[in-house]
């Protein structure tokens, strides 16, 4: 099979290559691309005595014909601008083949059988098998029957203890509000009606009697933009209506929370109920199942801390938590006494990041070193038993199952190594590999290394970075830099085929661990938030000036790309650094930073970015970077693809459309700021096959045609 390369300027011996470089390194300019003239509206908020002019607010509509206009009218514009390009074809080409292969996840007990998600290469959602003791296979659930254009996409699935019921979520359009179908797992038949209208929520069986799950009130106005405020936990008694389901925590004043989800531990007889106000941190209570009382019993009421049931030791809760430990620890609590001074250390906090998972009657201790895994095996009294060997530097994830099972199943992946699964003998520590990728992509074509760069104010900066072993760093190649920064989430190396595609067209790919993230722990993340975002902003400012002065590339050869906390990344440093680079990509960004906390559950952000009513200081912080009101007027910006979803009901998609418009209205220059928004589809989660091919196609194409890569170069292999 063919593959295709990009044609690098420098490899001016390559024939069939043309760019629009000129003689000084500078893009040319293209013919000037016809944009939508948006109406101006004349609305103005006043914050703290400051007028602040709003004119695209009418935007924010999703229900208004005007608005459905103009997206018909932009999508038209950049669907033109990419079906124009001429190596798009190629380039789709290129994505598709790499996606296109058996892809398989680490399989998981459910009663007496063995289950195991699996995607033939390019179905829209995977199916889930159930594997009998022989090996034989059976078709369990496929989500792909459930919609003609592989919109509706499953999650969520939670079987019984006996594994004879399952429950599962489906999502319509990528939406965040999803229902939930029980299913007799024997006969396979639906055994009553969905429940609907489901958010933000897990599935925790209690026996075979029901289950416990979490939703919102049904907002007011558009469902998609709505502000949902006070979530809920219910008990679902099987059998009975809906209507009938039992708030359990969440329904009076005092326990209003954004966020509470339950989960049923400790054989049955506890039910931890996690409570939070935002996307970092929560409270943690307990309830005996066996007691006639509702009594609550509180574990801790720090929502600056997080913490999670990791396994039950008889009598004892063993709790993950970074409570009064910034790196986290693993601690057993009596809930007869629960006070912290009768807490236990399991595994005490070290000097790196700590995640735990249980299975088998076993703790695993992922240590994360410079966003890199090592993982350690613990028996349920903290003893160390060994340390687990890797194959490589990368993520492993997995490490968690039944106490009774008595094998363990992990992954193992980085930029340049398709997921592998590994089955473990936890008794012996003898690890074998399970499933081996059926991945297209050479990864031993490519290397990865781990560099340090310094920020603004002196803090050392990790960057894993990935290309071809025969790449040569003349500051001439594509490079795309990406990165998050927020909600104490770490960016850790894992496979991507998008990425891959990337890397064999011959791209350089680099990912900075900035602060905002969890990588090196609370603190960490501290540093990236409220009025220290700017340190965000900073970082990723850094890690494009070190690619550019290390020789990776060069400002004409750089995009920037980010996707929801990251797309506001993108976003605030288009606007702080537009002469930095030449391609600009957020995603689904959150991009006003004066209303996010107004649409959805966004009020719960606030723990990162703070909120303009709270404080005159506050307002004038985020004012100072939001990206929608940091454009300028006369500014020639870098190339912009932004891109988002009709139905992406998290970020919702005005974020996306009041940027658009505003440097559409301010940019000078012969560069295409244009606005992807796809239909029937959300922030992300669930998105169909086909749609990530398209999606990527135009991004790549969009990024190649805007640093002069006209014409791209099929061989035997890639450049």
């Amino acid at each position: 099979m063919k593959k295709t390369a990009l044609c690098l300027v420098a490899l001016s011996g390559l024939l069939g290559c043309g760019d629009n470089t000129s003689s000084d390194g500078q893009i040319t300019a293209s013919a000037p691309l016809n944009t939508i003239d948006t109406r101006r509206g004349n609305h103005v908020d006043t914050y703290f005595g400051v007028e602040v002019a709003d004119p695209y607010r009418w935007l924010e509509d999703d229900l208004s014909d005007e608005t459905a206009n103009w997206i018909g009218d932009q999508n038209s514009v950049t669907r033109d601008y990419l079906a124009n390009i001429a190596i798009r074809d190629d380039i789709k080409e290129t994505v598709a083949r790499l996606i296109n292969f058996e892809r398989e996840g680490a399989p998981f007990i459910a009663g007496d059988d063995r289950y195991v998600y699996r995607n033939s290469g390019l179905q829209n959602q995977s199916i889930l098998y159930r594997v009998a003791d022989d090996g034989t296979e059976t078709v369990f659930l496929d989500p792909n029957g459930f919609s003609d254009d592989g919109t509706v996409s499953m999650s969520g699935v939670s079987f019984t203890d006996d594994g004879s019921r399952v429950a599962y979520q489906l999502s319509v359009g990528g939406s965040d509000w999803r229902s939930i179908v029980v299913r007799d797992v024997a006969s396979g038949d639906v055994i009553e009606t969905p429940l609907e209208d489901v958010k933000f929520s897990g599935i925790s069986w209690l026996n075979n009697e029901g289950f416990f799950y979490s939703s919102y009130d049904k907002p007011d106005g558009s469902e998609l933009s709505a502000k949902t405020d006070q979530h809920k936990i219910y008990f679902h008694k099987i059998g009975s209506p809906q209507s009938a389901d039992e708030v359990v925590y969440g329904g009076l004043a005092e326990q209003k929370h954004r966020y509470v989800g339950a989960d049923v531990g400790g054989d049955d007889r506890y039910l931890l109920i996690s409570a939070a106000n935002s996307t970092s941190g929560n409270k943690l209570f307990v309830k005996d199942l066996r007691s006639d009382t509702d009594e609550l019993i509180t574990l801790f009421a720090d929502e600056r801390a997080d913490g999670y049931l990791l396994e039950s030791d008889g009598e004892t809760l063993l709790i993950s938590t970074n409570h009064n430990a910034p790196k986290g620890r693993v601690v057993a609590i009596d809930p007869q006494n629960p006070k912290e001074i009768n807490w236990r250390d399991i595994i005490p906090e070290s000097e790196v990041v700590l995640t735990a998972r249980a299975g088998a009657g076993f703790i695993f201790a992922e240590y994360m070193i410079d966003a890199l895994s090592q993982v350690k095996q613990f028996d349920l009294k903290g003893q160390f038993v060994r340390d687990i060997e890797l194959p490589d530097f990368g993520t492993a994830s997995g490490f968690s199952g039944k106490k009774e099972q008595d094998t363990i199943y992990f992954s193992f992946t980085n930029y340049r190594i398709p997921p592998a699964i590994f089955e473990l003998d936890p008794k012996s520590g003898d690890t074998t590999l399970y499933r081996a990728s059926k991945s297209p992509f050479d990864g031993n074509r490519y290397k990865t290394e781990q560099v340090f760069y310094t920020s603004k104010d002196g803090t050392r900066i990790p960057m894993i970075i990935t290309y071809g072993k025969d790449t040569e760093l003349d500051g001439t190649t594509p490079t795309i830099l990406y990165a998050y920064g927020g909600f104490n989430i770490s960016i850790r190396p894992r496979f991507s085929s998008a990425v891959a595609a990337w890397l064999e067209m011959g791209g350089i790919y680099a990912v900075p661990n900035i602060r905002g993230g969890g990588e090196y722990g609370k603190a960490w993340h501290i540093a990236g938030t409220k009025r220290q975002k700017q340190n965000v902003f900073d970082d990723f400012i850094a890690a494009a000036e070190f690619l550019i002065e290390a020789g990776y590339t060069r400002k004409e050869r750089l995009a920037v790309s980010g996707r929801s906390n990251g797309g506001l990344l993108v976003g605030a440093v288009t606007t702080q650094r537009p002469d930095l680079f030449q391609v600009s990509l957020p995603g689904v960004g959150v991009l006003d930073m004066l209303r996010y906390h107004t649409f959805t559950a966004g009020a719960g952000w606030a723990y990162d970015y703070g909120t303009a009513d709270e404080s005159k200081e506050m307002f004038e912080y985020l004012l100072g970077y939001s990206p929608v009101h940091n454009t300028t007027p006369g500014t020639a910006y870098p190339a912009t693809l932004i891109t988002t979803a009709e139905r992406d009901d998290r970020v919702v998609p005005a974020h996306s459309f009041k940027f658009a418009a505003q440097m559409q209205y301010d940019h000078v220059g012969d560069t295409p700021i244009l606005i992807r928004i796809d239909s029937n589809a959300g922030h992300g989660a669930g998105t169909p096959t086909d749609k990530i091919i398209d999606q990527y196609a135009d991004i790549y194409s969009f990024t190649l045609k805007n640093m002069g890569v006209e014409k791209i170069k099929t061989s035997g292999s890639a450049l």
